[in-house]
């Protein structure tokens, strides 16, 4: 079976092989670890499980030594990339994403301080299949899109975190309700 980062890579160039062939008109985005508010709580991304454990006060999930890095765009971020790629005349594939890296301690304990200083950290093994750096080159999208990500991550985060926040009191108190 091949794997999903591979074939997400094959497939928009067989998009391009088609456009070609049939004078199509597409755009070819690739997006690196999307966060924002409204994101599932259990949609197994490192950002809103770190945030849900947290919040829940259970303990923060690290895999491996947390030394793997990846770099996270806020979600207005990727849309307006998103919408730049869509009205211009490049095809792709353009990448959006922020290329500030971060370790994934570094993640945890950013969320840890935000959220709950006192959580503990649990190290977990690192599932072979974990890539140990995910950084986007978003040299083209500068140069074709003069596009560029504006939200830091803290401030992304305190957005988020604040969304999670009102929708686990409100799953909370439903809970509590349904139990009387």
């Amino acid at each position: 079976m091949p794997r999903l980062y591979d074939e997400g890579k094959r497939q928009p160039r067989r998009c391009l092989w088609i456009t070609r062939q049939n004078r199509v008109n597409i755009r070819i985005v690739r997006i690196f670890n999307t966060y924002g508010p409204r994101m599932l709580e259990n949609d197994g991304r490192v950002v809103s499980n770190l945030i849900v454990q947290a919040l829940k006060g259970i303990p923060l999930t690290i895999y491996g030594d947390g030394s793997q890095t990846r770099s996270f765009c806020y979600v207005s971020d990727l849309v307006e990339g998103m919408m730049r790629l869509m009205n211009g005349d490049q095809v792709g594939p353009i990448n959006i994403g922020n290329p500030g890296e971060y370790t994934i301690l570094e993640l945890a304990k950013t969320i840890q301080d935000m959220i709950n200083p006192t959580a503990e950290l649990k190290f977990e093994p690192l599932p072979q299949d974990d890539p140990l750096r995910r950084k986007p080159d978003i040299s083209k999208a500068k140069q074709y899109l003069d596009w560029a990500p504006t939200i830091a991550l803290q401030e992304g985060l305190t957005r988020t975190i604040e969304d999670f926040r009102k929708r686990v009191e409100i799953a909370a108190a439903e809970a509590a309700l349904a139990a009387k």
